[in-house]
């Protein structure tokens, strides 16, 4: 075996790993849009057609976590730590998870979304999702290191306001909402929709444990 072959088995699969990292973060974002689309949808039927496409993205996000798992048991080499590549997909993954837990709770439940709090989670669902994608894709170069930063200071901003929004639409839903069961299901769609804006926050906290030690 040649000394370039030799070279070639331990050099780390960059674009794998970060190819696979973009595929997954692309599909959050999507996945990030379609919530929004969901609640901003009046008919049941045509809900359930969206949060069908949102299933279907939590499943190709699936494979595509499945891989970067797979390639890291292959590669002895990676582009960096492997535990920040297993927390990132891992992080990325919850993100997935959640929003697709949370468009599926108002059609279970059959919530009219039609309410100020869940409107205004969905909204910050997709940028908290749309400024993940924005990070993950310039970890392949780390060169436009301020649009990393500014992006994951938004994640955070995002995430904070996520924390306002739950505490004022829980007050808000005590204080007008008189059917008990309707109290129930409104506050834990409240509480999966927050929890998106919380894994946000835990990708982003992952990428800037990334940046610090590599860029």
């Amino acid at each position: 075996m040649g000394l370039n072959s030799i070279i070639k088995i331990f050099m780390p699969k960059d674009r794998i790993f970060y190819s696979l990292f973009e595929q997954v973060a692309e599909t959050v974002a999507q996945m990030g849009v379609l919530m929004n689309e969901v609640v901003k949808e009046t008919d049941y039927d045509k809900r359930a057609k969206l949060i069908s496409q949102i299933e279907d993205l939590e499943h190709v996000n699936d494979d595509y976590t499945h891989k970067i798992f797979t390639e890291l048991g292959r590669n002895f080499i990676t582009p960096f730590d492997r535990e920040d590549i297993h927390y990132l997909a891992t992080a990325l993954d919850d993100i997935a998870d959640y929003i697709f837990a949370s468009a599926k709770k108002i059609n279970f439940y059959k919530v009219n979304p039609n309410d100020q709090g869940i409107q205004k989670l969905a909204e910050l669902i997709e940028q908290g999702s749309f400024h993940i994608k924005n990070a993950v894709i310039e970890l392949r170069n780390m060169k436009n290191m301020r649009q990393i930063t500014d992006s994951l200071i938004k994640v955070n901003s995002i995430e904070n306001q996520a924390d306002d929004i739950f505490d004022m639409s829980i007050e808000r839903l005590f204080e007008i909402e008189v059917d008990a069961k309707e109290v129930i299901k409104k506050r834990e769609i409240y509480q999966v929709m927050e929890t998106v804006t919380d894994k946000c926050e835990d990708a982003g906290n992952v990428i800037e444990s990334i940046i610090i030690k590599y860029a």
